[in-house]
């Protein structure tokens, strides 16, 4: 049975839609990143990165959700678009699109709005400016296609599900008016069985949710050291 290291945050429940999608059974093994869980010798050993999500399927240790997906999707065979050149060329040019630069974006943007300890407004500028860049990026893929490899559905739109759910989070209420496309194909994805059961996934488990001062050291550990 596969263990699924997994949180509540964007990548770890793309993780767990694909999983809820393709009907795997899984061990939902909860690590709780505001009580620095993800730090711990055990699962530094899985991921060295201390990022959830993580997989260990047999004897194979994967991390990084958009390398899971593309792992549980080749081992499946689902949710994959059909096998040509071009496909293929898309699939990987998206995926790696959604990992470099949607997530860190959307994240750093996240970041600087909600946890940075002064609000810098270059760095509020620069992630929002690249946040919505990106997103409008997507948007305007899915305004000539129903998703974004075409008329299938595929493991590009669980990554950029994972992260497109929290626009709202990443550039402010009302930045939905500005993607009706990807809107669209977010709230088709949300209203799935599987997204629905997916994102029920954090509730099994009591998350710590204070922000407070060990949060804070535990998911932002420069806020207490300095580099040398």
């Amino acid at each position: 049975m596969i263990k699924f290291y997994y949180s509540g945050a964007p990548n770890p429940t793309k993780v767990a839609l694909f999983l809820e999608e393709a009907g795997l059974q899984y061990d939902p093994i909860p690590i709780d990143t505001r009580k620095g869980e993800q730090h711990k010798p055990g699962f530094l050993a899985i991921n060295p990165n201390a990022k959830l999500p993580a997989i260990i399927d047999g004897d194979a240790t994967v991390f990084d959700s958009s390398a899971i997906l593309m792992y549980l999707a080749e081992k499946t065979g689902k949710f994959l678009p059909a096998k040509t050149d071009k496909a293929r060329g898309e699939l990987l040019s998206w995926m790696f699109f959604v990992s470099s630069g949607v997530g860190p974006y959307a994240g750093q943007s996240v970041h600087f709005r909600n946890y940075a300890p002064e609000k810098i407004p270059y760095a509020l500028n620069r992630y929002a400016f690249e946040g919505q860049r990106h997103f409008g990026i997507l948007d305007a893929r899915l305004a000539r296609q129903k998703y974004m490899l075409g008329d299938t559905y595929t493991i590009v739109d669980m990554n950029v599900w994972g992260w497109a759910r929290l626009v709202p989070n990443v550039l402010g209420e009302g930045a939905w008016d500005k993607f009706k496309n990807l809107k669209r194909l977010t709230d088709e994805i949300s209203a799935r069985p599987a997204a629905q059961r997916a994102t029920a996934l954090k509730d099994r488990h009591k998350f710590k949710a204070e922000m407070d001062q060990e949060a804070l050291h535990a998911m932002f550990p420069h806020l207490k050291e300095k580099v040398a």
